[in-house]
């Protein structure tokens, strides 16, 4: 259903953005796109006083969102794991401070509107064939599979069960007196 391929980028002095902006090159065959990042590290070539600053910018329902990522310095910490997720085109990273290099990782998933769709229109078709099914044999046999209702007769009407409600005692007591 979804293909996926590997996906990467690296951002260090000199080339400090990245941008992920997949087209739909196929107007007869639309494909819809995910990205997933799952790790940044920092290259073994950075310098060990120094704070490398990854910031992601994505569209929000709203507007544009820009927000750290990952910080990544040598010696404490070289790199970061995460599950982010994007799908809506375009993303960018940027690395907002420090030379780098910074190794971005992930996945690049395709999968297909089409496709997706015309799998949700055969299966409600199948499900509307089996109601139909289904009713047709209620028609036809409908009398004999019908279950008895149960009600419950002894609620305050005459002849319901001895011992009812409250009321039909207090009913028995006045006629005694």
């Amino acid at each position: 259903m979804a293909d996926e391929y590997f996906y990467g980028a690296t951002l260090k002095e000199g080339n400090k953005t990245v941008a992920w902006d997949p087209e739909n090159k196929s107007d007869e065959y639309p494909r819809t796109h995910k990205l997933v990042i799952k790790q940044c590290i920092l290259g073994h070539e950075a310098a060990a006083d120094e704070y490398n600053v990854v910031q992601v910018e994505t569209m929000t329902i709203r507007d544009t969102l820009r927000i750290p990522i990952a910080v990544l310095k040598v010696g404490e910490t070289r790199q970061c794991r995460m599950d982010l997720e994007f799908s809506d085109a375009p993303v960018t990273f940027t690395l907002i401070e420090g030379k780098g290099p910074v190794h971005i990782h992930g996945q690049h998933l395709l999968g297909s509107l089409v496709e997706e769709f015309e799998d949700m229109e055969e299966m409600e078709e199948e499900v509307l064939d089996e109601e139909e099914a289904d009713e047709d044999e209620d028609e036809d046999g409908a009398s004999a599979k019908k279950k008895p209702k149960l009600t419950n007769n002894s609620k305050g009407k005459p002849g319901g069960a001895p011992g009812g409600p409250a009321g039909s005692k207090n009913e028995n007591s006045r006629k005694r007196k």
